[in-house]
C-alpha cells in the first residue's frame, strides 16, 4: 500500500512540472509581440496564477486517488506516506485568494501604469492602488467575519436520563431503546422531529476566507460557465458550417482590403478624439462607452482581417496554407462534436443527479468508478478532463459576454496577439472561478469523491454558513446555470448559422 502512495506522491510532482513548462509555453505563444524581453513581473503572475488554477483542479483527482490508497484503511491516516490533503487544499486555496485580490490587482496597477514613470515611480503608483484594495478586501472580510462568520449545524437533541450501573440489558429493545422506560429521547428513529435543534459554531477564517471567494466565485461561474458550456462547442461547429468553401479572386481580395484600410483609418481617427477628449479629463460614461466600442470594432476588424487572409493565401506555399485552413476547421468540428457531447453529459448530470431530490441516477458519477475498475487512473483522468473542461466553459463564456455587452471588458485571449493585461484578467478570472468548479465537482460526483478532504471542507461548512447556506442548499447556482445554458443553445440554433454580416461605418456616442 505504501509503495502506491509513493508512486502517487511522484505522479503529483511530475504533473505539477509539466504545469509550469505548459504554462510558461502558452504565456510565450500568445503573449504580444509590444510585450517581448519586457512586462516581467506579470509574466511571473500569469504563470504562477495559471499554474495554481490548473493544480487546484488536478487535486480533486489527486485526493480521490489518495483516498483509494487507503480504500481497505479504516481511515487515511493509517496509510504511511498518504498526501495531507486538508492542509493543502487549505494552502492552495489561500495562495489563490492572495493572487487574486492582491498580487493580480497589483500586476494590472503595474503595467497599465504611465509608461513615461521609471520603474520605481510605477511600483509605488501600482502599491498606492493596492493598498486601497488590500485595506477595502481586509475591512469588508473583517467585518463579515465579525458579524456573520459563523456556521448553524441543524442537529436533533437526543436525552436520557442516568440510572445505576447494570448488566441486565434484557430490557432493551425497539420499542424501549432507552435505559430509562420513562425518556424516549434517546434514540433518533424515535425522537419527535421537534427536538430539533441548532448548533452554532464559529469557523476558522481560513475557511470563512475560502467561502466567501466561492460565493464569488460562484456567481461568475453560473453566468460565465452556463453560457460558455453551450457556446464553447456550438461556436467551434457553426464556425466549421460558416468556413470559406473556396479561395476568392485578386478582384474581391483587391476590394475588401481596401474596405478594411478604410475600417482601420476609421477607428485611428477615433481614437485619437477619445484620446484629446481623455486629456481635457472628459473621462465621462459616455466616453467609457466609446472606448467600449472601440474596442469592440478592433476585435471584429482583427477577425476580418484573419478571415480575408485564410480566402486568398499569398506566398509561395499558399496551397500549402489553404489546404492547413481546411484541416483546422475540420479539427474545430471534431473538438465542437467532442465538446458538446460533454455539454450534454455535464448537463443531464446536474440535472439528474443534483437537481432532482433524491438523485434519480448517478450517471457520471457510476461511470468513473466503472472506469476505474477498467484500469486504475481511467476513471481519474475522465474525472479530470469533465473538471477542466468546465473552466474552459468560463473563459468562453466572458468572452462571449464580453463582446456582446457594454459594461464588460473585452479581453481576448489571441495566439500570438495577447496584451498582459488581457492575460492578468483571465487569469484572474479562472483563479476566482477555480474554487467554485472545485466545489460544484465536489457536489457533482459527490459517490465518486466521497470521503476525500475536499468534501470535509465544502460538504458541511459551506453548506451551513449563517446567511448564505440557502443559495447551496436550494441549488440556485445550479438552476442559474442550466436556464443559461439552455438559452445560449436556443440562441445559437437561432442566429448561430448566420453568417456575418460585413460592418459598416462606425459611429460614436455624441
Amino acid at each position: 500500500m505504501s509503495e502506491f502512495n509513493v508512486a502517487l506522491l511522484v505522479i503529483v510532482i511530475i504533473v505539477c512540472i509539466l504545469v509550469f513548462l505548459v504554462n510558461i509555453y502558452v504565456l510565450i505563444n500568445y503573449q504580444h509581440p509590444d510585450d517581448y524581453n519586457q512586462a516581467w513581473l506579470p509574466k511571473i503572475v500569469v504563470v504562477l496564477g495559471l499554474s495554481v488554477a490548473q493544480i487546484s483542479i488536478l487535486m480533486l483527482p489527486a485526493d480521490v486517488a489518495n483516498k483509494h490508497a487507503c480504500s481497505n484503511s479504516i481511515y487515511n491516516g493509517a496509510c504511511k506516506l498518504t498526501l495531507p490533503m486538508k492542509k493543502l487544499w487549505l494552502a492552495i486555496w489561500i495562495i489563490d485568494s492572495v493572487l487574486v485580490f492582491f498580487v493580480i490587482p497589483f500586476a494590472i496597477f503595474y503595467y497599465e501604469g504611465d509608461q513615461e514613470k521609471t520603474v520605481p515611480q510605477r511600483v509605488v503608483s501600482a502599491m498606492l492602488w493596492e493598498s486601497l484594495t488590500a485595506v477595502i478586501v481586509g475591512l469588508v472580510l473583517g467585518i463579515l467575519y465579525g458579524l456573520v462568520g459563523k456556521v448553524d449545524f441543524t442537529v436533533r437533541r437526543l436525552s436520557s436520563t442516568t440510572v445505576p450501573f447494570t448488566t441486565d440489558f434484557s430490557f432493551l429493545s425497539q420499542q424501549f431503546p432507552c435505559l430509562s422506560p420513562t425518556n424516549m429521547a434517546c434514540a433518533a428513529y424515535t425522537t419527535e422531529t421537534a427536538s430539533t435543534t441548532t448548533w452554532t459554531m464559529r469557523t476558522t477564517f481560513p475557511e470563512y476566507v475560502i467561502a466567501l471567494t466561492t460565493i464569488v466565485g460562484s456567481l461568475l461561474f453560473s453566468i460565465f460557465g452556463g453560457i460558455g458550456i453551450a457556446c464553447l462547442p456550438l461556436s467551434m461547429i457553426f464556425s466549421f458550417l460558416r468556413r470559406p468553401r473556396k479561395i476568392i479572386t485578386r478582384a474581391r481580395y483587391i476590394k475588401e482590403a481596401t474596405d478594411l484600410g478604410k475600417r482601420a483609418k476609421e477607428l485611428r481617427e477615433i481614437t485619437l478624439a477619445l484620446q484629446r477628449e481623455e486629456r481635457t479629463g472628459g473621462k465621462g460614461r459616455k466616453w467609457r462607452r466609446n472606448v467600449k466600442k472601440v474596442e469592440q470594432e478592433l476585435v471584429y476588424l482583427e477577425e476580418d482581417v484573419q478571415a480575408l487572409e485564410e480566402v486568398y493565401p499569398q506566398g509561395e506555399r499558399a496551397e500549402t496554407s489553404w489546404a492547413l485552413t481546411v484541416l483546422g476547421y475540420l479539427f474545430k468540428l471534431l473538438l465542437g462534436v467532442f465538446g458538446f457531447c460533454v455539454s450534454v453529459m455535464w448537463v443531464a448530470h446536474i440535472i439528474v443527479y443534483m437537481l432532482v431530490q433524491p438523485p434519480a441516477a448517478p450517471l457520471l458519477n457510476q461511470v468513473f468508478v466503472k472506469l476505474d475498475n477498467a484500469w486504475g487512473l481511467l476513471g481519474t483522468v475522465a474525472f479530470a478532463i469533465f473538471c477542466m473542461y468546465l473552466i474552459l466553459a468560463v473563459i468562453a463564456g466572458e468572452m462571449h459576454l464580453g463582446m456582446n455587452l457594454i459594461f464588460i471588458t473585452i479581453h481576448p485571449m489571441k495566439y500570438g496577439g495577447t496584451l498582459m493585461n488581457s492575460f492578468l484578467f483571465n487569469v484572474g478570472l479562472i483563479l476566482l472561478c477555480s474554487i467554485s468548479v472545485i466545489q460544484f465537482c465536489a457536489k457533482a460526483f459527490s459517490l465518486y469523491a466521497q470521503a476525500t478532504a475536499v468534501q470535509e471542507i465544502f460538504g458541511y461548512t459551506l453548506e451551513s454558513l449563517r446567511g448564505l447556506k440557502y443559495l447551496f442548499r436550494y441549488n440556485v447556482f445550479q438552476f442559474v446555470f442550466i436556464l443559461l445554458s439552455i438559452g445560449t443553445l436556443i440562441y445559437y440554433l437561432a442566429y448561430g448559422w448566420k453568417k456575418k454580416q460585413t460592418r459598416g461605418k462606425m459611429h460614436i456616442l455624441e
